[in-house]
């Protein structure tokens, strides 16, 4: 191996989502600190804050790929930024470690997906919804590809069960005037909402909910509940406590996730931060996503993203998920499946559960037939 290796990190700490990427940006840098703490001191991190600017996005990886010599980027947070940088990436023939939940139907070799795509978490928990709250959903979403193409398989998803789509309305990412939608959903009465609202949007969308509920409780969380397959644990602070309580999420890693790993991991995290903390989805998968790019450097080692991709295709790797393995033909991990309860502790209850899915980012049936069974834990 060279003498020295530079792994790029891209995440926004600022802006509309900046405390998802302060998350995300966390749980890497507490994967370099585990990496020192075992003796490594060849791979070392680069960082760049492109702060939600989608054109700084694309300057952030050029000057890591160009100025730092990174042949590995791990981030984004959106779908849209993912889509500005990979380009660049395909250029220079590096790879790109992506580890949030997106939206499906893409597939890249120069692209490692950690995070879900809806075949891991949005049919789930259509599974999970349909038969307890009915299939006259409400859809919300962020104006961009997330929202949208969510919305669309949500549409399908209802189709397909003979049932009807009540409405279907759409925010940016920093608007906060819901009202009128939640008025809407007050006159039309959905079976339930299904929420792909980003960041401010989401928040001020959750507290209206809130207070529709508290007018009338058949808006109450037991009975039509708002449902989601991207809000973190690090976001509940920002919504307030007990604004969302009831709500759920669908995510492949909860804070709250009792496995000897877990709690394992967290004894570390209190030990280097000092102190106790709430782990989301986006701290874990970022933690992963550099841990496995380490790991698959050291074992082919060298940083060639050709090697260090053939390294993570030959075999399964321990991670917070369990035994991960990423499918060679798409480059995606499988991954659990958890129903989260949004509960007064700034954290979820796990509801139901299922195990590691293998991905199907096209949706061609391949690996979704026959459903994975749920197992229900309350």
């Amino acid at each position: 191996m060279v003498d020295r290796v530079k792994i790029g990190i891209l995440y926004s700490t600022t802006g509309p989502y900046g405390s998802m990427g302060r998350d995300a940006r966390d749980g890497a840098e507490f994967a370099f600190h585990d990496y020192r703490q075992r003796g490594g001191n060849r791979i070392e991190p680069a960082y760049f804050d492109p702060r939600a600017d989608l054109a700084a996005y694309l300057e952030g990886a050029r000057s890591l790929i160009r100025d730092e010599g990174c042949r590995h980027i791990i981030g984004t947070i959106t779908s849209t930024a993912r889509k500005e940088v990979i380009p660049l990436v395909e250029k220079h023939d590096g790879l790109l470690w992506y580890m949030c939940p997106y939206e499906g139907f893409e597939a890249n070799e120069n692209v490692i997906y950690i995070g879900g795509c809806p075949n891991q978490h949005l049919i789930p928990l259509f599974d999970y919804l349909l038969p307890r709250h009915g299939t006259r959903p409400y859809l919300v979403g962020a104006n961009y590809v997330w929202g949208w193409e969510m919305n669309r398989l949500a549409r399908e998803l209802i189709h397909n069960a003979g049932g009807t789509v009540l409405g279907e309305r759409y925010l940016p990412l920093e608007e906060t005037a819901v009202e009128r939608i939640v008025a809407d959903i007050a006159e039309k009465r959905p079976s339930f909402v299904l929420n792909n609202l980003v960041g401010p949007s989401s928040y001020a969308f959750l507290a209206a909910m809130r207070a529709l509920g508290a007018r009338d409780p058949a808006f109450l969380p037991e009975n039509c509940p708002v449902a989601s397959c991207d809000l973190q644990e690090c976001e509940l602070s920002d919504i307030g406590a007990g604004v969302a309580t009831g709500q759920l999420c669908a995510a492949s890693y909860f804070h709250t996730l009792d496995t000897a790993d877990n709690h394992a991991f967290k004894a570390r995290l209190r030990d280097w931060g000092g102190g106790e903390r709430i782990v989301s989805s986006l701290f874990a998968s970022a933690y992963t996503a550099v841990s496995l790019c380490i790991a698959a450097i050291e074992a082919a080692g060298s940083d060639a993203p050709e090697r260090v991709r053939a390294e993570v295709l030959a075999r399964d790797w321990p991670s917070l998920f369990g035994d991960m393995r990423v499918d060679a033909a798409t480059n995606h991990a499988a991954l659990p499946f958890l129903l989260g309860r949004i509960n007064d502790g700034h954290g979820f209850d796990v509801i139901a559960a299922a195990p590691a899915l293998a991905a199907d980012p096209y949706l061609t049936g391949a690996t979704t037939r026959p459903a994975p069974r749920l197992r229900i834990v309350s």
